[in-house]
């Protein structure tokens, strides 16, 4: 039997902290796990910028409360859950994710805290597991569960080396060029060939 692994946000729903970006008008929020490979390094980069500018959790509950899963992402996963358990691993936030979660059904999240002060600043973050990813597929490999994962940033791809089928899902052109063993998939259609792909690879 076979798991589908899915990253959040680039898969399921947009970008968290580029739609804060755009809404706050701060632009060195755009940066991701699409650009900057060493998630501790961003993270500390982004808290600067929200004690820069004053930004609490409430301001970034905001907006995420504005926002939607991609088109097709929730018939995608309906589609998915129909066919095997489906794992979502993110490196985002509870804190962050709990209104997508409602819109796509409530499907299995992995993530990390956030620590938040008396005063709702966002003061540091709290990894659940260090590279969880890959560990949770490992983890499911020791209960004999084959894995099939899809991601598209620099922090999916441990993830996607470990699974038995990793599927890139719209990609940077500088993610493609450094992992080319990867499938890359543009639609939910493309993405749903690629699992039953998958599939039939975790049957033989």
């Amino acid at each position: 039997m076979h798991v589908a692994c899915l990253d959040l946000e680039g898969v399921l729903v947009p970008e968290i902290w580029i739609n804060v970006a755009e809404r706050t008008g701060i632009e060195a929020l755009r940066i991701t796990t699409r650009d900057e490979p060493d998630y501790d390094k961003l993270m500390r980069y982004r808290l600067g910028i929200l004690a820069k500018h004053g930004l609490r959790l409430a301001d970034i509950q905001k907006v995420i409360a504005t926002m939607a899963p991609l088109p097709g992402a929730g018939e995608f996963l309906a589609w998915l859950r129909e066919r095997s358990p489906v794992l979502i691993l993110s490196d985002t936030f509870y804190e962050f994710a709990a209104p997508l979660m409602r819109q796509l059904g409530q499907p299995t999240l992995f993530c990390h805290r956030l620590g938040v002060d008396a005063e709702d600043r966002v003061v540091d973050y709290h990894i659940r597991l260090p590279d969880q990813k890959r560990r949770t597929v490992e983890a499911l490999h020791q209960l004999a569960f084959r894995v099939i994962a899809a991601g598209d940033s620099y922090n999916d791809t441990a993830m996607l080396g470990a699974a038995d089928f990793g599927i890139l899902f719209r990609p940077p052109d500088n993610v493609i060029a450094e992992f080319p063993q990867f499938p890359v998939t543009r639609g939910y259609d493309e993405l749903r060939r690629a699992f039953e792909e998958g599939e039939r690879r975790c049957r033989s």
